[in-house]
């Protein structure tokens, strides 16, 4: 196999990814549920460490919620017959090692937590880009970044929270629009 048709086959195993996956998007509908969860507890009176903690159980029900999602909308959850699913999980579970720098933080800077875990979350999104072919991806995925520090620095965290909630509804509906175009182009 030449390297033309190998990034053909590629190209075919990415498109497969983002037809069956519907381009992750059962992923960032359970994030405005998370994100949601995340602003009732930091718009509430409890003190920094406690939010924090309960921004670290809320997290952990992210692909619970993801699965549901995935019912509800016919996503192909595992796509086990395309190899290139292994690589999204990698991309995924990559996320779970920079989440130890938001351990340091709730301990070190508690009032910039969700501000390193939102950047974290957005920074987790460029390689998706790649897998699905996704100008959304790419392009949230610096949005989200820099946001997150301007606001994280110069605003309160409940605010930082309902801003991640705007923009993951904003990223839902970007998706929503790039897979029915990927529908209309592959029927």
């Amino acid at each position: 196999m030449n390297f033309e048709q190998g990034k053909k086959v590629l190209d075919e195993l990415r498109l497969d990814c983002a037809i069956k996956q519907k381009k992750g998007l059962h992923f960032i509908l359970a994030s405005v549920v998370l994100w949601s969860a995340v602003f009732g507890v930091h718009v509430s009176n409890l003190d920094a460490l406690t939010k924090n903690f309960y921004t670290f159980c809320i997290t952990a029900i992210l692909v619970p919620i993801a699965f549901l999602i995935s019912k509800i909308i016919k996503v192909d959850f595992q796509n086990k017959e395309n190899p290139l699913t292994n690589l999204g999980i990698l991309f995924s579970v990559n996320q779970f090692l920079y989440l130890i720098i938001a351990m340091w933080v709730y301990q070190a800077v508690p009032d910039k937590m969700l501000m390193v875990i939102a950047m974290i979350f957005g920074a987790h999104l460029m390689p998706f880009g790649w897998l699905y072919q996704s100008k959304s991806y790419m392009v949230l995925s610096g949005i989200v970044t820099v946001i997150a520090l301007f606001i994280g620095c110069s605003y309160d965290s409940y605010i930082l929270a309902a801003v991640m909630i705007v923009i993951e509804i904003i990223f839902c509906i970007s998706l929503v629009i790039e897979n029915k175009k990927l529908s209309a182009n592959h029927i």
